[in-house]
């Protein structure tokens, strides 16, 4: 009964932060000029008949020297069209401005970019938990030695380098300088044949070297601390040998604290990384933020807005329902 109370309340705070953060992204964006971009051979009013279809502005008309003018739609008024467009149709708009884009539904312009950044964080995951969490084992069990120390030194090399440094690292030896694989992602919906694959790998291992120091890191914490703890004494007393020991108390105690990191790392695969996508020519959904800010294209910023801060949210409630199923002495909830 506890635990299903903490687990309403969180719930209630992320969807009540959600809209906050939603609402002051939507007024911000509004306070904005609206652009409008009249490419050559098109109809003005058209485009400015999208606007007002759209619900930004209404009250349109042509001036006597063929500037075009117009009234904005109080940004009240405009946020409750907007989220009864998404409530009721699910309507997210269509994109105005991103000139590759123009004229597209921006909801389905949004999926079909998906499945690369999820592809490539989910690879970065599988890789950088078992190695992550194999070197923080390693290094707990062989404290002050010389493993050890050679895994502190990695870690922290890892630590101290931003993953733009690594990427370009990576991208200048193995693919520029080895030529083992190529400098960007190859263009194809064939995610899964071996030349779209082996076009993954560099942003993949840019991706995953930050998560295996950081594994490695928490893991050899957790268990250097647990590996001392009484109770351990108490088991070998008990005639259980060293590896039981480890195997049957010490993991499971060290990982209440490492296994809602690893869930968070899957909730936030579909975040992505807007600096390596755009650095590795990733056709997915970071490279849309970036040019979705570029070409002022509100809509499709908002989607992507709410969207980046939903998957923030729903990573840190994770972690924190995620300790009460793990460990059976925590109660969440209980006064």
């Amino acid at each position: 009964m506890y635990m299903f109370k903490y687990v309403m309340k969180r719930l209630g705070l992320m969807l009540f932060t959600f809209i906050i953060i939603f609402t002051m992204c939507f007024v911000l964006i509004k306070l904005l000029p609206i652009p409008v971009n009249v490419l050559p051979g098109q109809d003005p009013e058209i485009i400015y008949k999208t606007l007002e279809g759209r619900g930004w502005i209404t009250n349109i008309r042509e001036g006597a020297n063929g500037v075009w003018d117009y009234d904005r739609v109080p940004i009240l008024i405009q946020y409750g069209n907007y989220l009864k467009r998404i409530i009721l149709h699910g309507d997210f708009g269509i994109v105005t401005t991103y000139t590759e884009y123009r004229g597209h539904n921006i909801w389905e312009v949004f999926t079909s970019h998906m499945p690369p950044t999820v592809l490539i964080n989910i690879y970065s995951t599988l890789i950088g938990v078992p190695i992550g969490l194999g070197l923080g084992i390693l290094a707990a069990l062989k404290k002050n030695k010389w493993q050890d120390q050679v895994i502190n030194v990695f870690i922290i090399l890892l630590i101290s380098l931003p993953s733009v440094v690594l990427a370009l690292l990576l991208q200048y030896t193995i693919c520029f300088k080895l030529g083992w694989f190529p400098l960007t992602m190859l263009k194809s919906n064939a995610y899964f044949t071996w030349p779209v694959f082996k076009s993954m790998l560099p942003p993949v291992f840019a991706l995953c070297l930050g998560s295996i120091a950081g594994y490695a890191r928490y893991t050899r914490a957790e268990l250097s601390e647990v590996l001392t703890g009484e109770f351990m004494l108490l088991a070998r007393t008990k005639g259980l040998t060293k590896r039981q020991a480890i195997s049957r108390h010490a993991m499971r105690n060290s990982m209440v604290v490492i296994f809602p990191s690893i869930l968070s790392e899957f909730i936030s695969v579909l975040s992505g990384s807007l600096i390596i996508e755009k650095m590795f020519a990733i056709n997915g959904v970071g490279r849309l933020y970036l040019d979705s800010i570029n070409f002022q294209d509100y809509d499709f910023f908002m989607l992507l807005s709410g969207f980046y801060a939903l998957i923030g949210l729903a990573a840190g409630i994770v972690i924190d329902i995620s300790y009460g199923f793990i460990d059976p002495r925590i109660r969440m909830g209980a006064k």
